[in-house]
């Protein structure tokens, strides 16, 4: 059973803040995507973050983004971490990791799309849970981490504070999840609707998934 209770509690919990954050080779799609389902639910703030200091960051493609500084993030709130090119090396970054680790640790709940999960999954936040990867970089993904249980194929998966997702639409499925896991499903459905989104509830399977990497 999702919150509430059997009884037919009503929700009354609130979205915290949601902090988005970016590096150099982002996915834009992984970014934005979440970042319209927190707008259009009522209550909810979000903003983008990068953990080295302020200023642009650079997405696939040559989108670019004004970051707050990691000084500005709400410890307490939401954590996404989006996917990318950049991913791959940063999973190697130590330092970079440090402040990834320290944020998940006080964060409420941490959201991946896409190579987003290889960034948990080196820092070590995934260790012993279930999570997904993008699905074309699978192996690569998996290589990265041998202490996860990693679900192919899976649209999204939820392993207590993580929320991992396969793909750029799976992680506005994910997002609008928890949103659905935390205020109900009235308000999960009234951004989806705001957003003009027709929501795939069904997360144990991606009808995206490839095994090529």
């Amino acid at each position: 059973m999702r919150g509430g209770s059997a009884s037919g509690e009503r929700f009354i919990r609130m979205v915290p803040d949601a902090n988005i954050v970016v590096f150099d080779g982002f996915e834009p799609l992984d970014v934005s995507g979440p970042f319209e389902v927190f707008i259009n639910t009522d209550g909810a703030g979000v903003r983008i973050f990068s953990l080295d200091a302020p200023g642009v960051k650079v997405g696939e493609g040559g989108v670019r983004v004004e970051a707050l500084g990691p000084e500005k993030i709400n410890p307490k709130g939401v954590l996404l971490i989006p996917g990318g090119p950049g991913a791959r090396d940063l999973v190697d970054d130590d330092r970079w990791l440090d402040k990834l680790r320290s944020l998940v640790a006080q964060s409420s709940q941490v959201l991946t799309v896409r190579t987003g999960s290889a960034l948990l999954a080196a820092a070590g936040v995934l260790d012993g849970r279930r999570a997904t990867p993008n699905d074309p970089a699978f192996d690569w993904v998996v290589s990265t981490a041998e202490r996860v249980d990693w679900v192919e194929g899976a649209r999204w998966v939820v392993d207590g504070k993580p929320h991992t997702s396969s793909g750029i639409s799976a992680g506005i499925d994910m997002t609008l999840d928890y949103v659905e896991d935390t205020c109900g499903p009235e308000v999960a459905d009234q951004a989806s609707t705001r957003m003009g989104y027709i929501r795939n509830r069904e997360s144990g399977y991606d009808p995206f998934a490839e095994t090529e990497t």
